[in-house]
């Protein structure tokens, strides 16, 4: 269990960090009572560690206009390493793809697509044909958002 190596004090640190990555040290050490020093080294080991991947700052997509959300199955005709390999690396250059999913079950793989709007989608499906091996790709538009996250419980 990747927790085993986590005091108390780095789980409240990773809890806050992930609702605000903008935090100081400063407001960190504050909030747990700690030095800024001793907050300051710990985030460091949980970079280096891993377990804090990357800070980023979480856009608001209809903002920056890309409010039409498509959760895509892609069904491949193979399995092979090639052809598994072969599409991951493809797929990875599409920037409407915000993520990839390799899946047990009915589909291969589970994509989820941003764009502006159905036109901007047309164009990525058409593109999306291109790839080799692909057998069928069924998409599902999202109607509302009830909730996301982007913090783990810990």
């Amino acid at each position: 269990m990747m927790t085993a190596t986590l005091d108390p004090t780095d789980i409240a640190l990773l809890k806050m960090l992930q609702t605000d990555a903008s935090l100081t040290s400063k407001e960190l050490s504050y909030k747990l009572n700690k030095s800024i020093a001793t907050i300051h080294e710990r985030v460091k080991r949980l970079k280096e560690q891993g377990y804090i991947q990357r800070v980023v700052a979480i856009l608001d997509r209809k903002k920056i206009n890309k409010s039409l959300i498509a959760f895509s199955q892609v069904l491949l005709n193979d399995h092979t390493a090639e052809t598994l390999t072969t599409f991951e690396r493809e797929i990875v250059k599409f920037p409407e793809v915000m993520e990839c999913f390799q899946m047990t079950g009915m589909f291969d793989f589970l994509l989820r697509i941003a764009t502006t709007d159905m036109e901007e989608y047309h164009l990525f499906y058409r593109k999306l044909g291109t790839l080799p091996k692909i057998t069928s790709v069924q998409s599902f538009f999202v109607l509302s958002e009830t909730k996301s996250n982007t913090e783990y419980p810990l």
